[in-house]
This record gives C-alpha cells, sequence and structure tokens, in this order.
C-alpha cells in the first residue's frame, strides 16, 4: 500500500476469520451516506448495538474487520484466537489478537459472529475506531458512490458487458485485483479503498516511459519493512474497460508486488463488486480522468516522524 502503515491479513488461527459470519437482512437494497476523507470512505457504524462508530470502508484488508484496541477495551470483546500480520515482501510479520464481535450493523444491515483483528489504524486512520473489510461483504453486492458519497448493501448479481463497464476480479488473500492497462502493459491492480493514489512496483515502472522522471516522495513503513517511495507523472495513459486516466501522477513502491488502485482513482467512480460472480462495476459520467498529485495527508509523511521507526522494521528498497 502507498500509505504510511498498511498491513495484509495473511493467515489467521482462527478459522473464523473468513467463515462462519452469519447476517441478517431486512430488505433489498440498503443504503448509507459516505464520508469522503482525502479520498478513503468512512461509515458509521454500531458495534454490538452501541455507537455510532467511525469506520473506514477498507476493500484492501482481507480481514472481515479490524477494530482499534481502545474501541476493544471498551467494548469488552473477548479474545478468540490470534492472527498473523504480514506484507508482500514476505521479510518479517506480526502477531495480532482476533476478537469476537457480536455484531456489527452499517446501512442496515446487521453481521453477527464477525471475528476482528485487534490492531492499531495507521496514523492518517488515528481518528476512526475501525476498518471494515472486503470479505465481510462477500454476500452482497457492495457499491461505494463516490460522487453520491452513499454506500449500498443489495442483493443481486452483476451482468458482463464486454468488457465496458463490467470486468472481472479475482480475489488474492481477501483483497480484490482486476486489470489496469498502461504503455501496451497489462497490469494486476488491487483496488483498494484504503489506499491513497495509483501505485505502481518499482519493477514495473523501470519498464515503463514518464513525462516526468520519478523523484523521492515520501517515507513510509509497512508491518515488516520501512521504504522511501518515489513518484512522477507517467508518459501514458492508463485504462481500465472503457475508462482512462490520463498520463496520471502515480507512486513508485520497491516493496509491494502489484499495482495498488486507491481512494484518489476510485473516488472519479461509483464502484459495485460482486464477490460471488468475481466482477466488478465502475461507473462515472466522464469517460476520461486527470490524476494530479496526491492530497495533501500523505505530502506530510515527508516531514520526520514524531517517534523513530520500530526498530524491528527491516529497510527495504
Amino acid at each position: 500500500m502507498p500509505s504510511a502503515v498498511r498491513f495484509q491479513i495473511l493467515r489467521s488461527s482462527t478459522a473464523a476469520l473468513l467463515l462462519g459470519t452469519s447476517l441478517s437482512i431486512w430488505a433489498q437494497g440498503h443504503s448509507a451516506p459516505l464520508e469522503i476523507v482525502h479520498g478513503k470512505p468512512y461509515v458509521s457504524v454500531f458495534v454490538n448495538g452501541k455507537g455510532p462508530f467511525r469506520f473506514v470502508v477498507d476493500t484492501g484488508t482481507g480481514a472481515q474487520a479490524i477494530v482499534a484496541p481502545e474501541l476493544a477495551s471498551e467494548l469488552g470483546l473477548p479474545t478468540i484466537g490470534e492472527a498473523r500480520l504480514t506484507d508482500p515482501t514476505g521479510i518479517g510479520s506480526e502477531r495480532s489478537p482476533m476478537v469476537l464481535v457480536q455484531s456489527i450493523a452499517v446501512a442496515d444491515v446487521t453481521f453477527t459472529g464477525v471475528s476482528a483483528v485487534l490492531h492499531a489504524l495507521p496514523r492518517e486512520d488515528a481518528d476512526c475506531q475501525g476498518l471494515l473489510g472486503f470479505t465481510l461483504f462477500r454476500s452482497y453486492l457492495l457499491t461505494l458512490d463516490y460522487p453520491a458519497q452513499r454506500m449500498t448493501l443489495a442483493v443481486g448479481s452483476l451482468v458482463p458487458d464486454g468488457g465496458f463497464n463490467v470486468l472481472p476480479i479475482r480475489i488474492q488473500e481477501g483483497v480484490p485485483v482486476f486489470t489496469l492497462h498502461m504503455d501496451g502493459v497489462q497490469v494486476d491492480a488491487q483496488l483498494d479503498s484504503g489506499g491513497i493514489g495509483l501505485s505502481l512496483p518499482q519493477t514495473l515502472a523501470a519498464r515503463l516511459h514518464f513525462d516526468v522522471d520519478p523523484e523521492l516522495f515520501a517515507n513510509s513503513e509497512s508491518v515488516a519493512t520501512r521504504f522511501q517511495i518515489k513518484a512522477g507523472v507517467l508518459g501514458a495513459d492508463v485504462s481500465a474497460g472503457r475508462y482512462t486516466f490520463i498520463h496520471p501522477f502515480v507512486e513508485i513502491n520497491p516493496v509491494f508486488p502489484l499495482a495498488n488502485f486507491g481512494a484518489c482513482p476510485m473516488q472519479n467512480f461509483a464502484i459495485t463488486f460482486d464477490q460471488v460472480n468475481l466482477l466488478v462495476r465502475f461507473d462515472a459520467r466522464a469517460h476520461q480522468f486527470h490524476l494530479g498529485a496526491l492530497p495533501t495527508l500523505l505530502r506530510l509523511l515527508n516531514a520526520p516522524p514524531p517517534l523513530a521507526p520500530r526498530a524491528t522494521l527491516v529497510p527495504v528498497g
């Protein structure tokens, strides 16, 4: 992920991380307001009947949910196991407790028996209490409508349309991955509402042309590593289905092997995910977009951090 502190759930000692959640639906098609801050979508959530609490809807997180330690302590959530957190480098990992959440209610839909990872949130999400991960919504059509600032959960399915608006996805470690086209190359990219911009792996960037050559842009951390991110302006368009980003501003990540299509490019669309049929639909009024420099929030990461990096982090890149 291109933002400051990101992680990926790879394994858990509790099988309920991805299985066993029951749910109750009161009607087909429920929606709730989305608060968009620096491109990221936030919703109001009730946990065990209490709240509302502010959660990020993070399609780049493979767990059902992540809960901040302060909220888990406030609600007395019981520990039921542990999860192993790592990043795609495979260099290191850490273990975090798993807690049982009796119910999470969002958009008038209540999920019960949710296994959540207990973990401190990234610095840019410090003003919220948790994350809702992609797999929590696996039985629904999940729509993040950025222009209308609405999140919708519905029962149904998407229908392929020949690759115009509806595109195939695969789910890797609980995260949706689709195909981008740039500079004559097909690129696998995570659809990550918890990320920031359009991030490319360093190995791919070395093969591409740039209008503005990549320069050092930010310092970043993952669970196991710390590294520097470069940024530049791509010398080619990036397309997904019928939609095109004209010579976009991109980040260059030396750590992660996949591209990352984050909140800033996503916020041009209403995006609907169909996990059952492995499809995603993009809807927008325009067909061409310009993606400029990222929000000020990420730029602030260039400043010296208030605390030194953890000694266990391995320098990469």
